[in-house]
């Protein structure tokens, strides 16, 4: 770690500055202290010495420019707003390069959607196949269906990996985007990893995107709302900046900014072992739970995901039992639990995990009807812009079966729409609203519809 430290940059500077006798006459408020965390030392603003995130001079130009060679990118642009700052960068660039759809999986996170709402770009979404009650990505031919369909001025963004951990058919994507010359980007936010680890690093996005987003953060050893906005073609740096400076916060997380640097850092120096390790360690606990009758959904990544539908046993229960025995899971669906796992997952947790599942589920109780997979709208009655523009009113899940949803509405985690603006809601969309303990784009048990003369 000691050779590590001394390429660190953004932290080398924040070191420095700790420790010398420092008289704090600028931003932030706590001056170094009186916080009840040890980032606070670290925690500084633009100074001679420090750099600018805005400018990317100094310490941080220099950590980017690294990041960027390790990366195999043709530059990178640190993120202290997290992965959704990056998408909407992402999305602006494609419109300022001439797009004016973006082609996207019907389950790709709320921010690409966000994006497109502010930018004024319809986005053209595709319905997930499923399999196993999970989704999996759209196949290169339904992307390609749709770019003749909508004819020129598109982009494609896909989600690779997903939440799940399952990659899309990356190079069957670059080649059609090729051929249809078409921007392909990528909202890679659960893989950052990928690129060190070598039984993946072939799916990693930044391989085959123009513009891919890492959620560094997520995988990492980065600190919340960490992330990289990384590009192939310096032609869309521009773009890239510009759009950064709109959505971007002025005021980054130095602390973070120096994690990130480290993440990518430290990852290039131990990733490679750390991942064949953990890796390693899944495949005996896919063991221990199969042989317990519980099979686990297939995954690029690093993420173990028990299907309880698999053993008739109920995921809420089962996560409940877990966290009184101190096992905290990433979330769980009607029918997963979802473990997320990194190249710092301790040695020998996976199978412990694994053994005390396999004894909770001698004893929870069964059942023989778990839902067949994930919830989400299908049948388009607006397009998504028009539907936001249009005339709503607010009604209860139960009374907005069969009306037009105005406002984008999903469970987080994991943050895709359950009804997409302009959709028309369904009864399995509205009772899977009604039963989440976490929401967005609802309000007191209530859901945004066209009023019934826009509907």
């Amino acid at each position: 770690m000691i050779g590590l430290r001394s390429k660190l940059h953004i932290y080398g500077a924040l070191r420095g500055y700790r420790a010398g006798p420092a008289a704090r006459f600028h931003m932030p408020g706590h001056k170094g202290r009186r916080l009840p965390c040890a980032r606070a030392p670290f925690d500084i603003t633009e100074l001679p010495f420090s750099g600018c995130l805005e400018d990317a001079s100094g310490v941080i130009g220099r950590a980017q420019e690294d990041v960027a060679q390790l990366l195999g990118a043709a530059f990178a642009e640190i993120l202290t707003d997290g992965s959704t700052a990056g998408v909407y960068g992402m999305i602006y660039a494609a419109g300022r390069a001439g797009a004016r759809k973006v082609i996207l999986p019907r389950n790709a996170h709320k921010s690409a959607y966000n994006a497109c709402a502010v930018l004024g770009i319809e986005p053209v979404a595709l319905a997930n196949p499923a399999q196993g009650g999970a989704f999996l990505p759209p196949t290169a031919a339904q992307f390609a269906a749709a770019l003749d369909a909508e004819g020129e001025g598109c982009a494609v963004l896909v989600t690779s990996p997903d939440y799940f951990g399952v990659c899309a058919d990356l190079p069957a994507l670059r080649k059609l985007c090729d051929e249809k010359g078409a921007l392909l980007l990528a909202d890679g936010a659960h893989g950052a990893f990928m690129r060190f680890d070598t039984a993946a690093a072939g799916k990693y996005a930044g391989r085959f995107a123009d513009l891919w987003v890492d959620g560094s953060h997520k995988t990492m050893p980065t600190l919340t709302q960490g992330a990289l906005l990384c590009g192939r073609d310096r032609r869309l740096h521009g773009h890239v900046r510009e759009a950064l400076d709109l959505f971007r916060t002025t005021s980054p997380s130095y602390p973070i900014m120096a994690s990130v640097e480290y993440g990518v850092k430290f990852m290039a120096e131990r990733g490679a072992a750390l991942c064949a390790r953990v890796r390693a360690d899944l495949a005996k606990a896919r063991e221990i739970l199969l042989n317990a009758g519980i099979a686990c959904l297939p995954s690029d990544t690093l993420v173990l995901a028990p299907d309880l539908g698999t053993a008739g046993l109920y995921p809420h229960e089962m996560a409940a039992a877990l966290r009184a025995q101190g096992i905290w899971a990433e979330l769980e669906t009607d029918r997963h639990i979802v473990f997320y796992n990194s190249p710092l997952t301790p040695r020998g947790a996976l199978a412990r995990l694994a053994k005390r599942m396999a004894k909770l589920e001698e004893r929870l109780p069964r059942s023989a009807a778990l839902p067949a997979g994930p919830a989400a709208c299908t049948e388009r009655a607006a397009s998504y812009l028009e539907a936001l523009h249009a005339p709503c009113e607010w009604v209860p899940f139960a009374e907005a079966v069969g009306r037009v949803c105005a406002r984008s509405a999903g469970v987080t985690p994991p943050c895709y729409p359950v009804a997409l603006a302009g959709e028309r809601i369904g009864e399995e969309a509205a009772r899977a609203l009604e039963g989440a303990a976490h929401t967005f784009g609802t309000e007191g048990g209530k859901i945004a519809v066209l009023c019934t003369e826009q509907a």
